[in-house]
């Protein structure tokens, strides 16, 4: 049996390294309803970064209470588009500096938890 020429060993080597950097498929638990522009958000990322900002705290101090008040069910926010919009006006205003990723990882984690928008 001969052993692998130089240029099969090559393209092997090509394929397993553009399968190994190809993205991951979107979560199999997400629901269908979930909106597009969270699908494959990393929520655990998202509600970690909620707790290091401490954004209860400021919405607390902002809207009253304990913060809830600004999940209102009508008002400003009523699309996926534009909570997500609204993080990043705190990522903007309060410099967080958080990535696009992590923005959109803050607002999945929101509106799974407190919206519920399907689109």
């Amino acid at each position: 049996m001969r052993a692998p020429g130089h240029r099969a060993l090559l393209l092997a080597l090509l394929t397993a390294t553009a399968a190994a950097q190809s993205p991951p498929p979107p979560p199999a638990s997400a629901p269908a309803s979930e909106p597009e522009i969270y699908r494959g958000a990393d929520l655990a990322l998202g509600r970690q970064l909620i707790a290091q900002h401490r954004c209860a705290e400021c919405h607390a101090r902002k809207f009253g209470s304990n913060g809830d008040a600004v999940y209102r069910p009508k008002g400003r926010v009523n699309t996926a588009g534009l909570l997500r919009g609204m993080v990043e006006q705190c990522n903007t205003e309060l410099n967080l500096g958080l990535f696009p990723e992590e923005v959109t990882a803050v607002a999945a984690v929101l509106n799974r938890e407190h919206y519920r928008f399907s689109r």
